[in-house]
Parts: structure tokens; C-alpha cells; sequence
């Protein structure tokens, strides 16, 4: 079973609630945003136009109501009183009144062109109210600018009329606006992350399930579905899901039996084959001794089918071997050896005393099964007679300290060595180095019966060339010591 851990605060902020949350804060951060503008926007637009247009309607009714009593021609006194009435009429809107007549200059005198821009008094020479917003040393001001007609027609009198006003409370009260807006936007964000997790929750609910079942699924328990609500994308993944487990248990089932089948049939037939053999390899015993005595196509005849039926009789048994590892019948009968002795009577049983050249030091003891040792030692010595140079090396090793000790044994040849494509393909079964060769003197099985051995030990076994030339097969198991054990 896969382990389950705590996932890291860095998986976490990369993980798909976070991004959620947060696509879900910057949308409502940017709805917040945008909205406010807008809402600034329009209110600053209202409520500067509302003062301009106070103003200029409180100007022209001033003008209005005061005009009418000055006769025309004006004197520059008459413009003098003029302008300090309408002055006087707009202290609540805290304007300043300009006046001028026919092309004089403006009253009171001086550059005006600061706060009244040149374009409205152009305007206003053109007969066309005018009235235009403008910075002066960093405050906003209004300016505006009226044409002054005769009563009851449409004929220039010659009198224009300016006034300027600052805008220094509407723009407090639009930063006032801003500010509002801001302490509003940040509360909404804040509280836009509650419904962000709740939503986050929901999407991810699924995906949790689907992980959660996809983890099972890899774990063996092919009998995994998912609960399916609702029909969105995600009840249709797990619908999908569900069809895919439900296929992929059919096909695993239906490979296991099949499996099963074939591991049941080698077996039955290795094992209906031994008794024939048995006899049969009895019967060709007594032939090969008696083939001295025979003519000589006899006696050829008589050794090559005494030969065939050995190499039969070896694959059986090595069928038979290889049909209890696969059915799980194979068992450790462990027992505290001492590793060299058990190698060096591997080699002395076999006759390869002479064809070997063995680095056995004493004193490495360690918990195996001496069979299946003695197996694995045999068929890895066998094999690189078989394939590689004589004499063949083999060591005993340990590796590493305290409890991560290792037994290292190697069987080195001086052949040509294993061709880097075969290399990953030793151990397969019935695996040939050339596929042209139709026939080998073993089963094909051996070096399978090594790997199957080996890993019953918990170790593993390598297969690689050494830099001078040959190949060299390296056993690693865990060194363990104590008293006998069947595992």
C-alpha cells in the first residue's frame, strides 16, 4: 500500500485549492476594484458638474438681477460697483468676479490668464458661455465666462462677465469617496475568501475521491469505484473512472486465470513427465554401459539419446522449480552458515577446483538457505564456464557496517564479455543471446532459477563487464545471522 504523508506547506500554496481561493480573491479583488472606480468615477462626475452647474446658473441670476440696473454705455465706475455687487453676491460660493466692456481690460486690471484660460475668454468674445476646470499651483479651480445681452433680445451688449472658484471641497470630498471605496473593497475581499473555500471544497471534493481511488486502484484493489453525483464534467470523470476500474479489473482477471492456466500447465506437464523420464533415463543408463559392446552407429546412436535425455530430465526439474516459484510453494529453510565453506563445496561437488579461482576468506557467516545457495553459486559458476574463459573468479565480500551490512558474492569470467543489448535480458526466461541459435546444452532456465532464488533471499543479483574484459555476475543480500528459520 502506498504511504500517506502530510503534504509540505511549498505542495500546498502550489496545490489546485490555493489556486482556486486565489483566482477566487483577484476575481473579487477585481470586481471590488472595478466597481469602486466606476462608483468614483460617476460620483466625482456628479458631484463636480452639480457644483459647476450651481455655480454657473448662481452666476448668470446674479448677473440677471443686477445688470439691468446700470445703463449702457458703462463707466468704468459702473463696472467697478458691478463687479464688487456680484462679488458680494457670491461669498457662499466663494467665487471672484471679473468684468470687462467692449475690449477693456479686465476689472480689477492684471494677467488673468492663469485662472481664466484664454480659450473661455475667447468664447465668451465670441458670445458663447464657456466655463472650463483647471489646476493653478496645485489646487483645482473653475472657471466660467458669460456674454452679457441687451434685455429681451439676442444683441451683445458688450459686457462679459468671469468668475472663478476653487473646487477645493469637492475634491476632498471625491478623496473622501476614494477612501470609502478602498475601506469597503478590502472587507470584501476579506470576506470574499469564505465562499472562495467553500467553493474550492466542493470542486475539489471529487478530485480528492478521484485520487484517493486512483491510489487504490494502484494499490491492487481493482473492485475501487466512485460515487457518482450530479452531471457535471467531474460526474462524468468519475463515470469514467468507474468504466475504466470496471475494465481493468475484467482484463487483470482475466490475465491472472489465464496466467494461472499456463503456470498450471507447465507444472503438470513437468511433473507427467518424470516418471517416463525416470524410466527412460534408466533404460539409457544401462544402454550407455553396455555401448563399448556395440558397433559404432549403435553405440552414437545410444550416447546421443542418452545425452538428449538428460538435458530433458534437467529441464523438468528446472520447469518443476520454476512452476513452485511462480505458484508461491517455494520455501527459505534458513540456517547460519559459513558462506565460504558453503561456496568452496559448491565448487569441489561440481569438480571445478581446477577451473576456478576462489577469494574465500573465513569467518563470514550469515543466515541462508545452503540449497538454494548452492544453486545460485552453481548456476552462476556453470554459466560463465559455459559462456566466458577459464580460470573463472569468485569472491566472497562483505559490504557496508552495523546493521546495513551486505554479503557480496561474485562470479567474474574471462570471456568476451555480455553485449550491452542482452544485458537487461540475461535473467528473462528461454532468453537467448542469438536468437539464430535454435538449441542450447542448458534449459534456459538457469540464470531465471538464480534471479527467483536470490529474491526469495531479499537480495538481488547483477549482471554486468568488467573493464579488463568478461563478464561478472554480482549476488547482493542482506547479511543477517541467527538460528534456523523456514520463511
Amino acid at each position: 500500500m502506498p504511504s500517506l504523508r502530510r503534504p509540505s506547506l511549498r505542495a500546498v500554496a502550489a496545490g489546485l485549492r490555493a489556486r482556486l481561493v486565489l483566482a477566487f480573491l483577484l476575481v473579487a479583488a477585481l470586481s471590488a476594484l472595478t466597481t469602486a472606480a466606476l462608483t468614483f468615477r460617476e460620483a466625482r462626475t456628479a458631484i463636480l458638474k452639480r457644483t459647476q452647474d450651481t455655480a454657473i446658473e448662481a452666476l448668470r441670476s446674479q448677473v440677471n438681477s443686477q445688470v439691468p440696473d446700470y445703463a449702457f454705455p458703462l463707466s468704468q465706475q459702473a463696472l467697478q460697483d458691478l463687479q464688487h455687487r456680484l462679488n458680494a453676491a457670491g461669498s457662499a460660493q466663494r467665487w471672484t468676479v471679473y468684468v470687462r466692456y467692449r475690449g477693456s481690460g479686465l476689472v480689477p486690471g492684471g494677467d488673468h490668464g492663469r485662472i481664466l484660460p484664454r480659450g473661455v475668454q475667447e468664447k465668451v468674445r465670441a458670445g458663447i458661455p464657456a466655463f472650463q476646470r483647471l489646476d493653478s499651483g496645485g489646487d483645482p479651480w473653475l472657471a466660467i465666462g458669460l456674454p452679457v445681452t441687451y434685455r429681451g433680445s439676442s444683441e451683445a451688449s458688450g459686457l462679459e462677465v468671469y468668475a472663478q472658484m476653487p473646487l477645493r471641497e469637492d475634491e476632498a470630498n471625491v478623496q473622501a469617496l476614494v477612501k470609502a471605496a478602498q475601506s469597503g473593497a478590502l472587507p470584501a475581499v476579506a470576506l470574499a475568501a469564505v465562499p472562495a473555500l467553500v467553493a474550492a471544497r466542493g470542486v475539489l471534493r471529487p478530485v480528492r475521491e478521484l485520487r484517493r481511488a486512483s491510489r487504490k486502484l494502484a494499490a491492487g484493489e481493482l473492485d475501487t469505484r466512485l460515487k457518482v453525483t450530479g452531471r457535471d464534467e467531474l460526474a462524468d470523470l468519475s463515470r469514467t473512472f468507474n468504466d475504466m476500474a470496471e475494465a481493468l479489473e475484467e482484463n487483470v482477471a482475466e490475465l491472472r486465470r489465464m496466467e494461472a492456466n499456463s503456470r498450471r500447465f507447465a507444472a503438470d506437464v513437468s511433473h507427467e513427465l518424470r516418471t517416463p523420464l525416470a524410466a527412460m533415463t534408466a533404460v539409457v543408463d544401462v544402454l550407455d554401459d553396455d555401448a563399448d559392446s556395440l558397433d559404432p552407429d549403435t553405440a552414437y546412436a545410444v550416447r546421443l539419446i542418452s545425452e538428449e535425455t538428460g538435458k530433458l530430465a534437467r529441464m523438468v526439474e528446472d520447469l518443476m522449480e520454476i512452476s513452485r516459484f511462480d505458484a508461491g510453494a517455494a520455501a527459505l529453510h534458513l540456517d547460519e552458515v559459513d558462506v565460504s565453506e558453503t561456496v568452496r563445496k559448491t565448487l569441489q561437488a561440481r569438480g571445478w577446483q581446477d577451473k576456478a579461482s576462489a577469494d574465500l576468506p573465513e569467518g563470514v557467516r550469515a543466515r541462508l538457505d545452503p540449497r538454494r545457495i548452492d544453486v545460485v553459486v552453481a548456476n552462476l559458476v556453470g554459466n560463465a564456464l559455459k559462456h566466458g574463459g577459464e580460470p573463472v573468479d569468485v569472491a566472497v565480500r562483505v559490504a557496508g557496517e552495523g546493521t546495513g551490512r551486505r554479503l557480496l558474492i561474485e562470479i567474474a569470467d574471462r570471456g568476451r564479455g555480455i553485449d550491452p543489448e542482452v544485458l537487461p535480458h540475461v535473467f528473462e526466461r528461454f532468453f537467448k543471446a542469438d536468437s539464430a541459435r535454435a538449441r542450447s546444452e542448458g534449459s534456459g532456465l538457469g540464470l531465471a532459477i538464480t534471479l527467483e532464488n536470490v529474491r526469495l533471499h531479499e537480495g538481488t543479483v547483477r549482471a554486468a563487464n568488467r573493464p579488463g574484459g568478461g563478464a561478472v555476475f554480482t549476488v547482493d543480500l542482506p547479511l543477517r545471522q541467527g538460528g534456523g528459520e523456514t520463511a
